[in-house]
């Protein structure tokens, strides 16, 4: 088995079960690499240099049957980045905050190796998006978004406006500060806090909600995720911003952008036990009143 292992870093508290897990891969039968700037930062502040056979650079691509992805979602929004194209299921251990895509918790290091050596775990596919733009001298570099491609105001107060086709057909011109296009892994990330709908994660639909709308009537809307949705923006000032998974673009109005569902999908690696119930009651803490 070949792993590679991408984190972030802002590990202090967790070097031990770090280390750990260094151990126990080092004395399996597994080939390990290592994010390049993962292991650097490792080598500075760990005890001792981590066990692995190879180092991930930025001219040399990850070989790997799995990845793993030591952070919190940010993390393992930056792993998919990197190996999702490749079908590359990911593993996200948690050492963050929520932690929403992340099925295992890095305290519980022994049984997660455990459980990945043996195959004890089941994957998810996961629907991504796909965003290009009519704006010249724009590039949107990695153009796929696991969780969403948001369109925002930029530096301004003023808000703006974003006529909206779906499938070619004119939806609506949505007035205030946003639109967010959601997958529904991204359902319970930036969709959620803006009162969007959560979505079963594996479901095949994405979701437009409005940041701020100008009129109540702007509700969120579900769609099936094979819809082409183009959004078209202007405003009273000559730029406006898009973000796709966090990574920020400034395109000037009256530019559109377009939004469909990508040729692959992004596989998560899950205990065989999991389920959608549980997440929502550990990582929302449904139902912490009953317990008490």
């Amino acid at each position: 088995m070949k792993i590679a292992i991408y984190g972030n870093e802002y590990q202090d508290r967790y070097f031990c079960f770090l280390e750990r897990m260094f151990d126990l891969l080092a004395l399996s039968d597994v080939h390990t690499s290592i994010d390049g700037n993962f292991y650097e930062y490792l080598c500075r502040v760990m005890n001792k240099q981590p066990q692995v056979d190879s180092v991930i650079t930025d001219n040399t691509a990850a070989e790997a049957d799995v990845a793993l992805s030591i952070g919190g979602d940010g993390t393992f929004l930056r792993t998919a980045e990197k190996v999702a194209q490749k079908g590359i299921p990911i593993l996200g251990v948690n050492t963050g905050h929520l932690g929403y895509l992340a099925d295992a918790n890095v305290e519980d290091i022994d049984n997660v190796v455990k459980d990945l050596l043996s195959h004890n775990y089941k994957i998810e596919e996961r629907t991504v998006l796909y965003v290009t733009s009519d704006a010249k001298d724009v590039v949107i570099d990695n153009p796929y978004a696991l969780n969403d491609v948001s369109i925002m105001r930029q530096d301004t107060a003023l808000m703006i406006c974003m006529h909206t086709l779906v499938n070619g057909y004119d939806l609506t011109t949505y007035k205030g500060d946003g639109l967010i296009i959601s997958t529904p892994t991204g359902s319970t990330a930036y969709n959620l806090s803006v009162g969007g709908p959560i979505l079963e994660p594996t479901s095949s639909n994405m979701v437009l909600s409005p940041i701020s709308a100008h009129s109540l009537t702007m509700r969120p809307l579900v769609l099936r995720d094979d819809s082409e949705i183009r959004v078209t923006t202007t405003s009273r000032v000559p730029m406006y911003r898009i973000s796709v998974d966090g990574r920020p673009f400034s395109l000037p109005v009256g530019s559109t952008i377009t939004v469909r569902k990508a040729d692959f999908r992004v596989k998560v690696i899950q205990h065989t036990d999991h389920n959608f119930a549980d997440t929502l009651r550990n990582k929302l803490m449904w139902g912490m009143d009953r317990r008490q």
